[in-house]
Protein backbone atom coordinates (compact mmCIF):
# COMPACT_ATOMS: atom_id res chain seq x y z
CA UNK A 1 0.00 0.00 0.00
CA UNK A 2 2.75 2.44 0.95
CA UNK A 3 4.69 1.69 -2.27
CA UNK A 4 1.51 2.33 -4.23
CA UNK A 5 1.36 5.76 -2.59
CA UNK A 6 4.96 6.48 -3.64
CA UNK A 7 4.24 5.19 -7.14
CA UNK A 8 1.40 7.68 -7.62
CA UNK A 9 3.91 10.52 -7.17
CA UNK A 10 6.67 8.84 -9.18
CA UNK A 11 4.37 8.67 -12.21
CA UNK A 12 4.16 12.45 -12.33
CA UNK A 13 7.93 12.88 -12.59
CA UNK A 14 8.97 9.76 -14.48
CA UNK A 15 10.78 11.69 -17.28
CA UNK A 16 13.14 13.21 -14.69
CA UNK A 17 13.80 9.81 -13.18
CA UNK A 18 14.47 8.33 -16.62
CA UNK A 19 16.92 11.15 -17.40
CA UNK A 20 18.64 10.65 -14.05
CA UNK A 21 18.90 6.88 -14.47
CA UNK A 22 20.34 7.25 -17.99
CA UNK A 23 22.94 9.67 -16.59
CA UNK A 24 23.74 7.18 -13.84
CA UNK A 25 24.05 4.30 -16.32
CA UNK A 26 26.44 6.36 -18.45
CA UNK A 27 28.61 7.06 -15.39
CA UNK A 28 28.72 3.37 -14.49
CA UNK A 29 29.56 2.37 -18.06
CA UNK A 30 32.49 4.79 -18.23
CA UNK A 31 33.62 3.73 -14.75
CA UNK A 32 34.05 0.04 -15.63
CA UNK A 33 36.40 0.82 -18.54
CA UNK A 34 39.01 2.59 -16.40
CA UNK A 35 40.43 -0.65 -14.84
CA UNK A 36 40.57 -2.22 -18.31
CA UNK A 37 42.57 0.72 -19.71
CA UNK A 38 44.89 0.56 -16.68
CA UNK A 39 45.46 -3.16 -17.26
CA UNK A 40 46.17 -2.58 -20.95
CA UNK A 41 48.83 -0.01 -20.08
CA UNK A 42 50.45 -2.45 -17.61
CA UNK A 43 50.47 -5.37 -20.07
CA UNK A 44 51.65 -3.18 -22.94
CA UNK A 45 54.56 -1.74 -21.00
CA UNK A 46 55.54 -5.16 -19.61
CA UNK A 47 55.45 -6.81 -23.02
CA UNK A 48 56.86 -3.81 -24.85
CA UNK A 49 53.92 -3.75 -27.26
CA UNK A 50 52.79 -0.21 -26.54
CA UNK A 51 54.47 3.09 -27.35
CA UNK A 52 54.33 6.29 -25.34
CA UNK A 53 51.83 7.64 -27.83
CA UNK A 54 49.61 4.65 -27.01
CA UNK A 55 50.09 5.25 -23.28
CA UNK A 56 49.12 8.89 -23.65
CA UNK A 57 46.15 7.88 -25.77
CA UNK A 58 44.87 5.53 -23.06
CA UNK A 59 45.55 8.15 -20.37
CA UNK A 60 43.59 10.64 -22.47
CA UNK A 61 40.68 8.19 -22.60
CA UNK A 62 40.82 7.80 -18.81
CA UNK A 63 40.75 11.60 -18.38
CA UNK A 64 37.89 11.86 -20.88
CA UNK A 65 36.00 9.18 -18.98
CA UNK A 66 36.58 11.09 -15.73
CA UNK A 67 35.21 14.30 -17.23
CA UNK A 68 32.18 12.46 -18.60
CA UNK A 69 31.58 10.88 -15.21
CA UNK A 70 31.64 14.33 -13.55
CA UNK A 71 28.98 15.60 -15.97
CA UNK A 72 26.91 12.44 -15.52
CA UNK A 73 27.07 12.66 -11.72
CA UNK A 74 25.77 16.22 -11.85
CA UNK A 75 22.98 15.00 -14.14
CA UNK A 76 21.70 12.19 -11.96
CA UNK A 77 21.89 14.33 -8.82
CA UNK A 78 19.99 17.15 -10.51
CA UNK A 79 17.26 14.95 -11.95
CA UNK A 80 16.74 12.30 -9.26
CA UNK A 81 17.42 14.31 -6.11
CA UNK A 82 15.46 17.24 -7.57
CA UNK A 83 12.52 14.95 -8.33
CA UNK A 84 12.63 13.53 -4.78
CA UNK A 85 12.47 17.07 -3.36
CA UNK A 86 9.52 17.88 -5.62
CA UNK A 87 7.69 14.75 -4.47
CA UNK A 88 8.35 15.64 -0.83
CA UNK A 89 6.89 19.11 -1.44
CA UNK A 90 3.78 17.68 -3.14
CA UNK A 91 3.30 15.01 -0.48
CA UNK A 92 3.57 17.59 2.30
CA UNK A 93 1.00 19.79 0.60
CA UNK A 94 -1.37 16.84 0.05
CA UNK A 95 -0.97 15.70 3.65
CA UNK A 96 -1.66 19.20 4.97
CA UNK A 97 -4.67 19.57 2.68
CA UNK A 98 -6.02 16.21 3.89
CA UNK A 99 -5.55 17.17 7.54
CA UNK A 100 -7.69 20.24 6.87
CA UNK A 101 -10.56 17.97 5.79
CA UNK A 102 -10.51 15.76 8.88
CA UNK A 103 -13.14 16.24 11.54
CA UNK A 104 -12.85 17.37 15.15
CA UNK A 105 -12.85 13.78 16.38
CA UNK A 106 -9.53 13.04 14.69
CA UNK A 107 -7.80 15.95 16.41
CA UNK A 108 -9.30 14.95 19.73
CA UNK A 109 -7.65 11.55 19.36
CA UNK A 110 -4.25 12.55 17.92
CA UNK A 111 -1.64 14.83 19.42
CA UNK A 112 -0.09 17.80 17.65
CA UNK A 113 3.48 16.62 18.21
CA UNK A 114 2.77 13.29 16.54
CA UNK A 115 1.29 15.01 13.50
CA UNK A 116 4.27 17.37 13.33
CA UNK A 117 6.66 14.38 13.24
CA UNK A 118 5.06 13.29 9.96
CA UNK A 119 6.12 16.57 8.37
CA UNK A 120 9.71 16.34 9.65
CA UNK A 121 11.26 12.89 10.18
CA UNK A 122 8.80 10.94 8.04
CA UNK A 123 9.01 13.30 5.08
CA UNK A 124 12.80 13.26 5.27
CA UNK A 125 12.78 9.45 5.16
CA UNK A 126 10.41 9.45 2.17
CA UNK A 127 12.74 11.86 0.38
CA UNK A 128 15.67 9.51 1.06
CA UNK A 129 13.61 6.59 -0.28
CA UNK A 130 12.76 8.37 -3.54
CA UNK A 131 16.19 9.96 -3.99
CA UNK A 132 19.34 8.28 -2.62
CA UNK A 133 17.66 4.86 -2.43
CA UNK A 134 16.70 4.93 -6.12
CA UNK A 135 20.24 5.98 -7.03
CA UNK A 136 21.83 3.40 -4.74
CA UNK A 137 19.64 0.52 -5.86
CA UNK A 138 20.07 1.19 -9.58
CA UNK A 139 23.74 2.08 -9.33
CA UNK A 140 24.55 -0.99 -7.27
CA UNK A 141 22.64 -3.28 -9.65
CA UNK A 142 24.14 -1.83 -12.83
CA UNK A 143 27.63 -1.71 -11.38
CA UNK A 144 27.31 -5.30 -10.21
CA UNK A 145 26.25 -6.51 -13.65
CA UNK A 146 28.84 -4.49 -15.55
CA UNK A 147 31.71 -5.32 -13.21
CA UNK A 148 30.85 -9.03 -13.22
CA UNK A 149 30.64 -8.94 -17.02
CA UNK A 150 34.11 -7.38 -17.26
CA UNK A 151 35.50 -9.85 -14.72
CA UNK A 152 34.15 -12.84 -16.63
CA UNK A 153 34.85 -11.83 -20.20
CA UNK A 154 37.91 -9.60 -19.91
CA UNK A 155 39.71 -11.59 -17.16
CA UNK A 156 38.62 -15.15 -16.33
CA UNK A 157 35.32 -16.97 -15.64
CA UNK A 158 36.82 -19.33 -13.00
CA UNK A 159 38.39 -16.51 -11.00
CA UNK A 160 35.10 -14.61 -11.12
CA UNK A 161 33.16 -17.57 -9.68
CA UNK A 162 35.66 -18.01 -6.85
CA UNK A 163 35.43 -14.32 -5.96
CA UNK A 164 31.61 -14.09 -6.18
CA UNK A 165 30.58 -17.21 -4.25
CA UNK A 166 31.16 -15.62 -0.80
CA UNK A 167 29.23 -12.54 -1.93
CA UNK A 168 26.09 -14.66 -2.45
CA UNK A 169 25.81 -14.89 1.34
CA UNK A 170 25.03 -11.19 1.36
CA UNK A 171 21.77 -11.76 -0.54
CA UNK A 172 20.26 -13.76 2.32
CA UNK A 173 21.65 -11.32 4.89
CA UNK A 174 20.14 -8.38 3.02
CA UNK A 175 16.68 -10.00 3.11
CA UNK A 176 16.76 -10.70 6.85
CA UNK A 177 18.29 -7.30 7.58
CA UNK A 178 15.52 -5.50 5.66
CA UNK A 179 12.71 -7.17 7.63
CA UNK A 180 14.34 -6.37 10.97
CA UNK A 181 15.14 -2.77 10.02
CA UNK A 182 11.58 -2.04 8.85
CA UNK A 183 10.14 -3.07 12.21
CA UNK A 184 12.78 -1.26 14.26
CA UNK A 185 12.58 1.95 12.27
CA UNK A 186 8.80 2.07 12.62
CA UNK A 187 9.27 1.91 16.40
CA UNK A 188 11.96 4.60 16.16
CA UNK A 189 9.62 6.96 14.32
CA UNK A 190 6.87 6.44 16.88
CA UNK A 191 9.31 7.25 19.67
CA UNK A 192 10.31 10.44 17.85
CA UNK A 193 6.62 11.40 17.57
CA UNK A 194 6.21 11.00 21.33
CA UNK A 195 9.30 13.13 21.90
CA UNK A 196 8.03 15.86 19.57
CA UNK A 197 4.66 15.87 21.26
CA UNK A 198 6.23 16.14 24.73
CA UNK A 199 8.29 19.17 23.67
CA UNK A 200 5.39 20.86 21.87
CA UNK A 201 3.05 20.44 24.82
CA UNK A 202 5.64 21.67 27.33
CA UNK A 203 6.50 24.75 25.27
CA UNK A 204 2.83 25.60 24.71
CA UNK A 205 2.13 25.27 28.44
CA UNK A 206 5.33 26.85 29.73
CA UNK A 207 3.48 29.57 31.64
CA UNK A 208 1.41 26.99 33.49
CA UNK A 209 4.52 24.93 34.22
CA UNK A 210 6.25 27.97 35.71
CA UNK A 211 3.18 29.08 37.62
CA UNK A 212 2.92 25.70 39.36
CA UNK A 213 6.72 25.30 39.74
CA UNK A 214 6.68 22.02 37.77
CA UNK A 215 9.94 22.52 35.84
CA UNK A 216 11.65 19.59 37.57
CA UNK A 217 8.70 17.24 37.02
CA UNK A 218 8.42 18.21 33.35
CA UNK A 219 12.15 17.70 32.92
CA UNK A 220 11.80 14.21 34.40
CA UNK A 221 8.89 13.44 32.06
CA UNK A 222 10.91 14.71 29.09
CA UNK A 223 13.95 12.68 30.16
CA UNK A 224 11.83 9.52 30.20
CA UNK A 225 10.48 10.11 26.69
CA UNK A 226 13.94 11.17 25.50
CA UNK A 227 15.46 8.00 26.93
CA UNK A 228 12.91 5.89 25.06
CA UNK A 229 13.73 7.75 21.85
CA UNK A 230 17.44 7.15 22.47
CA UNK A 231 16.84 3.44 23.06
CA UNK A 232 14.92 3.05 19.80
CA UNK A 233 17.62 4.93 17.88
CA UNK A 234 20.32 2.82 19.51
CA UNK A 235 18.39 -0.32 18.57
CA UNK A 236 18.57 0.76 14.92
CA UNK A 237 22.24 1.75 15.25
CA UNK A 238 23.17 -1.60 16.85
CA UNK A 239 21.58 -3.49 13.99
CA UNK A 240 23.46 -1.39 11.45
CA UNK A 241 26.69 -1.75 13.43
CA UNK A 242 26.32 -5.55 13.34
CA UNK A 243 25.37 -5.91 9.68
CA UNK A 244 27.78 -3.52 7.96
CA UNK A 245 30.98 -5.06 9.42
CA UNK A 246 29.69 -8.48 8.32
CA UNK A 247 29.52 -7.07 4.79
CA UNK A 248 33.13 -5.97 5.11
CA UNK A 249 34.09 -9.45 6.31
CA UNK A 250 32.45 -11.17 3.33
CA UNK A 251 34.05 -8.70 0.90
CA UNK A 252 37.42 -9.28 2.61
CA UNK A 253 37.08 -13.05 2.22
CA UNK A 254 36.27 -12.55 -1.45
CA UNK A 255 39.37 -10.37 -1.87
CA UNK A 256 41.57 -12.95 -0.13
CA UNK A 257 40.34 -15.74 -2.42
CA UNK A 258 41.01 -13.47 -5.40
CA UNK A 259 44.61 -12.88 -4.34
CA UNK A 260 45.26 -16.60 -3.78
CA UNK A 261 43.61 -18.03 -6.87
CA UNK A 262 44.30 -15.05 -9.10
CA UNK A 263 47.97 -15.09 -8.10
CA UNK A 264 48.12 -18.78 -8.98
CA UNK A 265 46.54 -18.17 -12.43
CA UNK A 266 48.96 -15.32 -13.09
CA UNK A 267 52.01 -17.41 -12.17
CA UNK A 268 50.67 -20.27 -14.26
CA UNK A 269 50.38 -17.87 -17.20
CA UNK A 270 46.65 -18.37 -17.67
CA UNK A 271 45.96 -14.66 -17.16
CA UNK A 272 48.27 -11.69 -17.62
CA UNK A 273 49.56 -9.43 -14.87
CA UNK A 274 47.50 -6.59 -16.31
CA UNK A 275 44.37 -8.72 -16.20
CA UNK A 276 45.13 -9.67 -12.59
CA UNK A 277 45.64 -6.01 -11.71
CA UNK A 278 42.38 -5.07 -13.45
CA UNK A 279 40.57 -7.90 -11.66
CA UNK A 280 41.68 -6.58 -8.26
CA UNK A 281 40.43 -3.15 -9.22
CA UNK A 282 37.09 -4.73 -10.20
CA UNK A 283 36.92 -6.51 -6.84
CA UNK A 284 37.43 -3.15 -5.14
CA UNK A 285 34.62 -1.78 -7.30
CA UNK A 286 32.36 -4.62 -6.12
CA UNK A 287 32.69 -3.40 -2.56
CA UNK A 288 30.45 -0.44 -3.36
CA UNK A 289 27.48 -2.50 -4.62
CA UNK A 290 27.79 -4.80 -1.61
CA UNK A 291 27.94 -1.91 0.86
CA UNK A 292 25.23 -0.09 -1.06
CA UNK A 293 22.94 -3.08 -0.63
CA UNK A 294 22.92 -2.60 3.15
CA UNK A 295 22.52 1.17 2.83
CA UNK A 296 19.74 0.71 0.32
CA UNK A 297 17.88 -1.67 2.63
CA UNK A 298 18.23 0.81 5.51
CA UNK A 299 16.81 3.68 3.46
CA UNK A 300 14.11 1.44 2.00
CA UNK A 301 13.03 0.22 5.45
CA UNK A 302 12.97 3.74 6.83
CA UNK A 303 11.13 5.14 3.82
CA UNK A 304 8.44 2.46 3.68
CA UNK A 305 7.88 2.71 7.44
CA UNK A 306 7.38 6.47 7.10
CA UNK A 307 5.14 6.03 4.05
CA UNK A 308 3.04 3.61 6.10
CA UNK A 309 2.63 6.23 8.83
CA UNK A 310 1.68 8.88 6.27
CA UNK A 311 -0.69 6.49 4.52
CA UNK A 312 -2.46 5.89 7.84
CA UNK A 313 -3.36 9.59 7.94
CA UNK A 314 -4.29 9.81 4.26
CA UNK A 315 -6.61 6.80 4.67
CA UNK A 316 -8.54 8.59 7.43
CA UNK A 317 -11.96 9.74 6.27
CA UNK A 318 -13.63 12.90 7.60
CA UNK A 319 -16.70 12.23 9.72
CA UNK A 320 -18.41 15.40 8.52
CA UNK A 321 -18.84 15.80 4.76
CA UNK A 322 -21.38 17.29 2.40
CA UNK A 323 -24.48 15.12 2.37
CA UNK A 324 -25.90 13.74 -0.91
CA UNK A 325 -28.97 15.79 0.00
CA UNK A 326 -26.97 19.06 -0.10
CA UNK A 327 -28.44 21.66 -2.41
CA UNK A 328 -26.97 24.61 -4.28
CA UNK A 329 -27.66 27.31 -1.67
CA UNK A 330 -25.97 30.70 -2.31
CA UNK A 331 -26.21 32.01 1.27
CA UNK A 332 -28.05 31.75 4.59
CA UNK A 333 -30.82 33.99 5.85
CA UNK A 334 -30.41 33.36 9.57
CA UNK A 335 -33.64 31.67 10.77
CA UNK A 336 -32.78 28.82 13.16
CA UNK A 337 -35.03 26.01 14.41
CA UNK A 338 -34.04 23.38 16.98
CA UNK A 339 -36.63 20.63 16.85
CA UNK A 340 -36.14 18.11 19.66
CA UNK A 341 -32.36 18.44 19.40
CA UNK A 342 -30.74 15.45 21.08
CA UNK A 343 -27.04 14.62 20.91
CA UNK A 344 -24.54 12.43 22.75
CA UNK A 345 -20.78 12.50 22.11
CA UNK A 346 -19.26 9.27 20.70
CA UNK A 347 -18.60 6.82 23.50
CA UNK A 348 -20.76 8.76 25.97
CA UNK A 349 -24.00 7.24 27.18
CA UNK A 350 -25.54 10.40 28.66
CA UNK A 351 -26.78 12.91 26.07
CA UNK A 352 -25.11 16.33 26.13
CA UNK A 353 -28.37 17.80 24.79
CA UNK A 354 -31.83 16.30 25.01
CA UNK A 355 -35.11 17.38 23.39
CA UNK A 356 -34.18 21.06 22.97
CA UNK A 357 -36.76 23.08 21.02
CA UNK A 358 -36.09 26.69 20.08
CA UNK A 359 -37.06 29.01 17.23
CA UNK A 360 -34.88 32.02 16.38
CA UNK A 361 -36.27 34.23 13.60
CA UNK A 362 -33.88 35.71 11.07
CA UNK A 363 -32.38 38.86 12.54
CA UNK A 364 -33.31 37.84 16.09
CA UNK A 365 -31.05 37.20 19.06
CA UNK A 366 -30.92 34.22 21.39
CA UNK A 367 -28.98 34.09 24.64
CA UNK A 368 -28.02 30.78 26.28
CA UNK A 369 -27.28 30.39 29.99
CA UNK A 370 -26.30 27.29 31.91
CA UNK A 371 -23.80 25.74 34.26
CA UNK A 372 -20.52 24.29 32.97
CA UNK A 373 -21.25 21.07 31.08
CA UNK A 374 -24.89 21.90 30.45
CA UNK A 375 -24.46 21.69 26.64
CA UNK A 376 -24.04 25.36 25.63
CA UNK A 377 -20.87 24.89 23.54
CA UNK A 378 -22.21 21.59 22.22
CA UNK A 379 -25.12 23.48 20.70
CA UNK A 380 -22.71 25.86 18.95
CA UNK A 381 -20.63 22.94 17.65
CA UNK A 382 -23.76 21.30 16.23
CA UNK A 383 -24.84 24.48 14.46
CA UNK A 384 -21.42 24.53 12.75
CA UNK A 385 -21.66 20.79 12.01
CA UNK A 386 -18.44 20.04 13.85
CA UNK A 387 -20.46 17.05 15.00
CA UNK A 388 -23.54 15.53 13.40
CA UNK A 389 -26.96 14.80 14.80
CA UNK A 390 -30.12 13.35 13.29
CA UNK A 391 -31.46 15.01 10.16
CA UNK A 392 -34.13 17.62 10.77
CA UNK A 393 -33.23 18.33 14.40
CA UNK A 394 -31.47 21.53 13.31
CA UNK A 395 -32.87 23.64 10.50
CA UNK A 396 -31.63 26.93 9.10
CA UNK A 397 -34.02 28.88 6.87
CA UNK A 398 -36.34 25.87 7.01
CA UNK A 399 -33.67 23.50 5.61
CA UNK A 400 -31.98 20.65 7.44
CA UNK A 401 -28.26 21.21 7.99
CA UNK A 402 -27.64 18.25 5.68
CA UNK A 403 -29.15 20.21 2.80
CA UNK A 404 -26.67 23.07 3.28
CA UNK A 405 -23.15 22.69 1.81
CA UNK A 406 -20.49 22.83 4.53
CA UNK A 407 -18.64 25.65 2.78
CA UNK A 408 -21.78 27.82 2.78
CA UNK A 409 -22.75 26.89 6.35
CA UNK A 410 -19.38 27.79 7.87
CA UNK A 411 -18.85 30.79 5.64
CA UNK A 412 -22.16 32.32 6.76
CA UNK A 413 -21.70 31.63 10.48
CA UNK A 414 -19.16 33.76 12.35
CA UNK A 415 -18.01 31.98 15.49
CA UNK A 416 -16.01 33.18 18.49
CA UNK A 417 -15.13 30.16 20.68
CA UNK A 418 -14.41 30.16 24.42
CA UNK A 419 -10.67 29.81 23.79
CA UNK A 420 -9.89 32.66 21.41
CA UNK A 421 -7.19 31.49 19.01
CA UNK A 422 -4.86 33.96 17.31
CA UNK A 423 -2.21 33.08 14.75
CA UNK A 424 1.45 34.13 14.76
CA UNK A 425 0.66 37.13 12.61
CA UNK A 426 0.01 40.85 12.93
CA UNK A 427 -3.10 42.07 14.74
CA UNK A 428 -4.48 43.30 11.41
CA UNK A 429 -3.80 39.92 9.82
CA UNK A 430 -5.61 38.12 12.63
CA UNK A 431 -8.66 40.38 12.44
CA UNK A 432 -8.82 40.10 8.64
CA UNK A 433 -8.48 36.29 8.74
CA UNK A 434 -11.25 34.75 6.63
CA UNK A 435 -12.60 38.11 5.45
CA UNK A 436 -11.44 38.28 1.84
CA UNK A 437 -11.58 41.64 0.12
CA UNK A 438 -11.63 43.69 3.32
CA UNK A 439 -9.22 46.63 3.60
CA UNK A 440 -7.50 48.31 6.53
CA UNK A 441 -10.45 50.70 7.05
CA UNK A 442 -12.77 47.71 7.52
CA UNK A 443 -10.33 46.16 9.97
CA UNK A 444 -10.17 49.36 12.01
CA UNK A 445 -13.97 49.67 12.03
CA UNK A 446 -14.35 46.09 13.29
CA UNK A 447 -11.72 46.72 15.96
CA UNK A 448 -13.61 49.83 17.10
CA UNK A 449 -16.87 47.89 17.34
CA UNK A 450 -15.05 45.25 19.41
CA UNK A 451 -13.53 47.98 21.65
CA UNK A 452 -9.95 46.91 20.94
CA UNK A 453 -8.92 49.81 18.68
CA UNK A 454 -7.60 52.03 21.49
CA UNK A 455 -5.41 49.20 22.81
CA UNK A 456 -4.04 48.48 19.35
CA UNK A 457 -2.99 52.04 18.56
CA UNK A 458 -1.11 52.16 21.88
CA UNK A 459 1.20 49.37 20.66
CA UNK A 460 4.47 50.60 19.06
CA UNK A 461 3.58 49.04 15.70
CA UNK A 462 -0.17 49.52 15.97
CA UNK A 463 -2.12 47.15 13.73
CA UNK A 464 1.17 45.72 12.43
CA UNK A 465 2.13 44.39 15.88
CA UNK A 466 3.02 40.70 15.85
CA UNK A 467 1.00 38.87 18.48
CA UNK A 468 3.20 35.77 18.82
CA UNK A 469 2.14 32.13 18.96
CA UNK A 470 -1.52 31.79 19.98
CA UNK A 471 -1.55 35.53 20.71
CA UNK A 472 0.69 35.06 23.73
CA UNK A 473 1.72 38.74 23.82
CA UNK A 474 -1.88 39.88 24.37
CA UNK A 475 -3.99 39.67 27.52
CA UNK A 476 -7.00 37.36 27.68
CA UNK A 477 -9.43 40.24 27.19
CA UNK A 478 -7.44 41.63 24.25
CA UNK A 479 -7.40 38.23 22.57
CA UNK A 480 -11.16 37.89 23.02
CA UNK A 481 -11.82 41.33 21.55
CA UNK A 482 -9.53 40.62 18.57
CA UNK A 483 -11.48 37.42 17.97
CA UNK A 484 -14.77 39.35 18.21
CA UNK A 485 -13.45 41.93 15.72
CA UNK A 486 -12.52 39.08 13.36
CA UNK A 487 -16.06 37.70 13.59
CA UNK A 488 -17.65 41.13 13.11
CA UNK A 489 -15.49 41.80 10.03
CA UNK A 490 -16.83 38.61 8.49
CA UNK A 491 -20.31 40.23 8.59
CA UNK A 492 -22.01 36.83 8.49
CA UNK A 493 -25.80 36.30 8.64
CA UNK A 494 -25.32 34.35 11.90
CA UNK A 495 -22.94 35.25 14.75
CA UNK A 496 -22.21 32.92 17.67
CA UNK A 497 -20.34 34.30 20.70
CA UNK A 498 -19.47 31.37 22.96
CA UNK A 499 -18.62 32.96 26.31
CA UNK A 500 -16.52 35.41 24.29
CA UNK A 501 -16.84 38.26 26.81
CA UNK A 502 -15.77 36.38 29.93
CA UNK A 503 -12.37 38.15 30.13
CA UNK A 504 -13.78 41.62 29.43
CA UNK A 505 -14.74 44.08 32.18
CA UNK A 506 -18.40 45.01 32.53
CA UNK A 507 -18.06 48.53 31.10
CA UNK A 508 -16.30 47.28 27.97
CA UNK A 509 -18.81 44.43 27.73
CA UNK A 510 -21.70 46.92 27.81
CA UNK A 511 -20.10 48.97 25.04
CA UNK A 512 -19.49 45.90 22.84
CA UNK A 513 -23.08 44.73 23.29
CA UNK A 514 -24.33 48.20 22.42
CA UNK A 515 -22.22 48.14 19.23
CA UNK A 516 -23.57 44.69 18.39
CA UNK A 517 -27.14 45.95 18.55
CA UNK A 518 -26.24 48.55 15.95
CA UNK A 519 -24.11 46.66 13.44
CA UNK A 520 -25.94 43.34 13.82
CA UNK A 521 -29.38 44.75 13.05
CA UNK A 522 -31.19 42.35 10.73
CA UNK A 523 -28.72 39.53 11.44
CA UNK A 524 -29.06 36.61 13.80
CA UNK A 525 -26.94 36.61 16.97
CA UNK A 526 -26.48 33.82 19.52
CA UNK A 527 -24.87 34.78 22.84
CA UNK A 528 -23.57 32.10 25.19
CA UNK A 529 -22.46 33.41 28.56
CA UNK A 530 -22.50 33.01 32.34
CA UNK A 531 -23.17 36.68 33.17
CA UNK A 532 -26.73 37.92 33.13
CA UNK A 533 -25.50 41.36 32.05
CA UNK A 534 -24.36 39.78 28.77
CA UNK A 535 -27.68 38.08 28.09
CA UNK A 536 -30.50 40.21 29.44
CA UNK A 537 -31.11 42.32 26.32
CA UNK A 538 -31.47 39.34 23.94
CA UNK A 539 -34.86 38.74 22.33
CA UNK A 540 -35.12 35.37 24.06
CA UNK A 541 -33.05 33.51 26.64
CA UNK A 542 -32.63 29.72 26.84
CA UNK A 543 -31.58 28.23 30.18
CA UNK A 544 -29.97 24.80 29.86
CA UNK A 545 -29.74 22.40 32.78
CA UNK A 546 -27.95 19.06 32.24
CA UNK A 547 -28.65 19.25 28.51
CA UNK A 548 -32.35 20.06 28.80
CA UNK A 549 -34.20 23.31 28.15
CA UNK A 550 -35.11 24.20 31.74
CA UNK A 551 -36.42 27.73 31.04
CA UNK A 552 -37.12 29.88 27.99
CA UNK A 553 -38.34 33.43 27.58
CA UNK A 554 -37.39 37.09 27.78
CA UNK A 555 -35.41 38.57 30.66
CA UNK A 556 -38.58 39.87 32.30
CA UNK A 557 -40.45 36.58 31.85
CA UNK A 558 -37.62 34.56 33.37
CA UNK A 559 -37.23 36.97 36.28
CA UNK A 560 -40.95 36.63 37.00
CA UNK A 561 -40.67 32.86 36.79
CA UNK A 562 -38.38 32.83 39.82
CA UNK A 563 -36.42 29.74 38.70
CA UNK A 564 -32.79 29.05 37.75
CA UNK A 565 -32.36 32.31 35.84
CA UNK A 566 -33.67 34.41 38.73
CA UNK A 567 -31.38 32.55 41.13
CA UNK A 568 -28.30 33.25 38.99
CA UNK A 569 -29.33 36.92 38.66
CA UNK A 570 -29.75 37.39 42.41
CA UNK A 571 -26.42 35.72 43.12
CA UNK A 572 -24.55 37.87 40.61
CA UNK A 573 -26.22 41.03 41.95
CA UNK A 574 -25.13 40.11 45.48
CA UNK A 575 -21.55 39.49 44.29
CA UNK A 576 -21.57 42.87 42.54
CA UNK A 577 -22.84 44.59 45.68
CA UNK A 578 -20.16 42.94 47.83
CA UNK A 579 -17.43 44.01 45.38
CA UNK A 580 -18.68 47.59 45.43
CA UNK A 581 -18.84 47.64 49.24
CA UNK A 582 -15.35 46.14 49.42
CA UNK A 583 -14.08 48.84 47.06
CA UNK A 584 -15.60 51.64 49.15
CA UNK A 585 -14.16 50.17 52.38
CA UNK A 586 -10.66 50.11 50.92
Amino acid sequence: MELKLAGSYLKRLWPRYVAGILSLAAVDLMNVYIPQFTGQITDGLRAGTITMDGVWQLIGLIILMGAGMAVGRFGWRYFIFGAALSIRKSLQEDLFAHLETLSTRYYNEHKTGDLMAHFTNDMRSVQMLLGPTVVTAFDATVMLIMVLGKMMFYVDMRLTLVAVIPLLLIMYGDYAYGKVMHRKFFAKQRAFSELTDQVQEAVSGIRVIKAFVQERQELAAFAQVNRKNQEKNMDVARTQALFLPLLDLVVGVSGLLTLLYGGYLTIAGEITLGQFEAFNLYIAMLVWPMMAAGECITFFSQGTASLKRIQMILSEKPDITDSPAARDIPNLGGEIDLDGLTFAYPGKGTPALESVRVHVPAGGSLAILGRTGSGKSTLANLLLRLYDTQSGMIRIDGRSLYEIPLAVLRRDIAYVPQDSFLFSDTIAGNIAFGADGKGREDVVRAAQDACIHDNIVDFPDGYDTMVGERGVTLSGGQKQRCAIARALLKDAPILILDDALSAVDTDTEEQILHNLQGNRAGRTTILIAHRISTLQHADHILVLDEGRAAEYGTHEELMALGGIYRGVYDKQQLEKQLREEGGEAS
